[in-house]
């Protein structure tokens, strides 16, 4: 066994589990380094108080003047937090967050100094954006950028550093981050809906889209994880022989969690409660080593700060426990991969969750007015939605028999189906009072005090309506919520606009009643989106032969996929939206691709490195030592020695057969990337890279991997399945 092995798995098996005490209830600390609304009445004036509390429900601008005593509260509480930096907390187009800490210490006359921090510090900063992605919107040389503060996003103190979520934009005014598109859809199906809910209740002034995360993630022993040069590198295992036993008999699932898992789950849940990140949910995941969290569902934007700040903070809670948490998709072969399953929904001001059903026929005709209208959007936008969660590392997933295809689909259930059936056949365009109130979702029997949903559940299904809300389970684990959830937010805006132009039109030329109005066009949505709604198996052949016949896009691979982010529809929607310009779509459009190639570039060399220095010499050693125990065997039989040395000799050429494969493979591999680098245009090097180099990637794994099962253990060098998925 390799020094590195040996030393990792003995201090892997020798590891006690870190102990968290818990002496206040969670409900205590909840929020109490967040600088909330109950914080904000302590430390800082009326005025201030109150404008920025208009800031945060009217999107009212926050004048300087008040700005400073914003801030000089906001470090007073901070300070009494043991803060001694702040800093603007943004998310980059990386796909991690970012920070630059500055000192509240200021030196002023006579060697003295001072805590300061103005309110010019609190709105503004202005980092260097030109090592940041941009596509192309700016120079090397022009390193300005703009970081500016998002007030909807409350403030925090984590660790010693008051962290300010801000938007990230360039000198130029282009946005450089995931947040300012997100919220200007936000805006955009705010106001969308609100005007639509205006049909049902005047009194309905905001409308907020709601995201409800569950992050799946792998714990590794962070000793195995070092030992292994693929995991460090690129997040996940480039090869690797499955175990004898992985996640076939299903014990994991929901099973007893381990005590080193609790104990950095319970760590890990005090520091989210600390910061105001409201986690609920817990439990293993399907296959070995791997877990879920998920908190209660809250407002979009801060949702998505909560799941970018989570990542940032699970890191840092494994690091004491000797854990290395894996985001990646798809970090190990043979097992399930990791999701990150968005449950979005809308709900006004006044209380209402507009995609709950409701007992009046009011409330029912507005659910099926967001419902359909949501199906709708999705239907007309279904490749845009496909690319807004593709990415190399979430490739491995769709479609893998454990996650849903890359043929974007709706669920809905049986009973919604058989009810939109119901309403699509209506045929004197006018609903019955008894239509509008029974939609015919009640549910046959009932578990005690526990009412059924009016839908199954479907995991096949990339989208998914789950009762009261719709479950996006396409997205990757290691995204940032932000990206599908401005497509979501903004192709469903659009379509509530359309909705209402096509009613307000049947309302004021053909004389008809509002509520006849909505029922036609919603009853001609339904007959224009049935090719969208599917309740079967999605990972069978059958679907992929359907999907294509009802005119759905099957984009499995990312080079594919991002192309709807350019087209002339995508661009216009988001233009017309105010959501992005057209430079805007095409630098993320150029950004993404280009990522694609430098993951699959980066998994490549360390692929070819892993094979050629780790794996070949490995197989080599062991290969001399089976040849000197055949010349002993010579020695000692003479010219029968072939009938004690057989299985050697077999052993022998297989080893050979195998070696004389990878290094082959790796030098097509490395001459294909040679190639595909010297290829200027980004679509055409990604389209390369995928379909040139990348099948490479299999070839010699599986030559690596059938070296696993011939080499002496003793002599393998990296930390095998295993040991890294069954390490308590």
């Amino acid at each position: 066994m390799s020094t590195l092995r040996f030393h990792a798995l003995k201090e892997a098996y020798n590891h006690k589990p870190i102990t968290v005490e818990e002496n206040q209830r969670r409900s205590e600390i909840f929020g109490a380094n967040v600088f909330n609304e109950s914080t904000m009445r302590q430390y800082l004036t009326k005025e201030a108080f109150e404008s920025v509390m208009d800031a945060i429900k009217n999107g009212s601008k926050i004048d300087r003047t008040v700005a400073d005593h914003v801030s000089t509260g906001m470090k007073e509480w901070a300070i009494s937090k043991g803060a001694t930096h702040y800093t603007h907390w943004f998310q980059p187009l990386t796909g991690a967050t970012a920070e630059k800490h500055d000192a509240f210490f200021e030196p002023i006359d006579s060697g003295r100094a001072i805590e300061k921090f103005g309110g010019g510090q609190l709105v503004q900063q202005e980092p260097d954006a030109s090592s940041f992605p941009n596509g192309g919107i700016r120079n090397t040389f022009e390193a300005r950028g703009y970081t500016a503060w998002d007030p909807t996003s409350p403030a925090f103190v984590f660790g010693t550093t008051l962290c300010i979520p801000t938007v990230f934009v360039a000198y130029t005014g282009e946005a450089l981050d995931y947040k300012t598109p997100l919220l200007r859809a936000l805006q955009a199906v705010d106001s969308a809906a609100v005007a639509v809910c205006k049909y049902f209740d005047k009194n309905v002034k905001k409308v907020n889209a709601s995201l409800g995360w569950e992050q799946e993630y792998f714990l590794i022993d962070s000793g195995l994880a070092m030992s292994r040069p693929d995991i460090m590198l690129t997040g996940r295992t480039l090869l690797g022989h499955s175990p004898a036993k992985g996640q076939q008999l299903d014990d994991h699932y929901f099973g007893t969690i381990p005590n080193r898992a609790m104990a950095y789950m319970r760590d890990l849940e005090t520091e989210c409660m600390l910061l105001g990140i409201p986690v609920k949910t817990r439990h293993n995941e399907v296959a070995p080593n791997q877990f879920e969290l998920a908190p209660i569902y809250d407002e979009a934007n801060l949702a998505v700060d909560h799941n970018s700040l989570l990542m940032d903070v699970m890191d840092k809670v494994a690091e004491r426990h000797n854990f290395k948490v894996l985001f990646h998709e798809k970090p190990f072969a043979g097992v399930n991969g990791s999701g990150k399953h968005n449950n979005w929904s809308l709900s006004t001001d006044t209380g209402i969750n507009l995609l709950s059903p409701g007992k009046t026929p009011m409330s029912n005709l507005q659910f099926l007015t967001f419902f359909i209208n949501t199906i709708k959007a999705v239907y007309d936008n279904e490749e845009l939605l496909r690319a807004a969660i593709a990415s190399a590392s979430n490739d491995h997933r769709l479609g893998a028999n454990e996650a849903p295809p890359a043929i974007i689909s709706v669920f809905i259930g049986a009973q919604l189906t058989h009810t939109l059936n119901g309403l699509e056949n209506v045929t004197d365009g006018k609903l019955s009072p008894q239509e509008k109130t029974d939609l015919k979702l009640n549910v046959v029997g009932k578990i005690p005090d526990v009412l059924l949903d009016n839908t199954d559940r479907n995991r096949t299904s990339p989208f998914a309506f789950t009762g009261n809300k719709f479950e996006f389970r396409a997205v990757g684990s290691k995204a940032n919520c932000a990206n599908p959830m401005t497509v979501l937010n903004a192709i469903v805006a659009k379509q509530l606009i359309d909705f209402k132009t096509e009613v307000d039109l049947l309302i004021e030329k053909k004389d008809m009643k509002k509520d006849d109005a909505i029922f036609n066009v919603l009853r001609e949505y339904i007959k224009m989106s049935k090719p969208i709604l599917f309740e079967g198996n999605g990972y069978s052949e059958a679907w992929e032969k359907e999907a294509k016949k009802r005119g759905l896009s099957n984009n499995k691979a990312t080079p594919q996929a991002l192309k709807a982010k350019i087209s002339k529809k995508t661009l216009q929607l988001f233009e017309d939206l105010g959501v992005m310009n057209k430079i805007e779509s095409e630098a993320r459009y150029e950004i993404e691709i280009e990522e694609y190639v430098l993951r699959i570039q980066i998994e490549g060399r360390v692929l070819g490195d892993i094979a050629r220095n780790h794996i070949v010499p490995t197989a080599v050693k062991y290969q001399n030592i089976l040849i000197t125990n055949v010349k002993g065997l010579k020695d000692i039989y003479g010219s029968d020695f072939k009938k004690y040395a057989k299985e050697q000799l077999n052993l022998i050429e297989q080893i050979s057969s195998h070696i004389e494969s990878i290094n082959s493979t790796v030098t097509k591999m490395t001459e294909a990337r040679r190639i595909s680098n010297t290829i200027e245009d980004s679509e055409r090097k990604a389209e390369a890279y995928c379909n040139e180099v990348k099948p490479f990637f299999e070839a010699i794994r599986y030559h690596c991997d059938k070296l696993e099962l011939l080499v002496d253990d003793e002599l393998w060098p990296l930390t095998k399945y295993r040991e890294l998925l069954f390490t308590k």
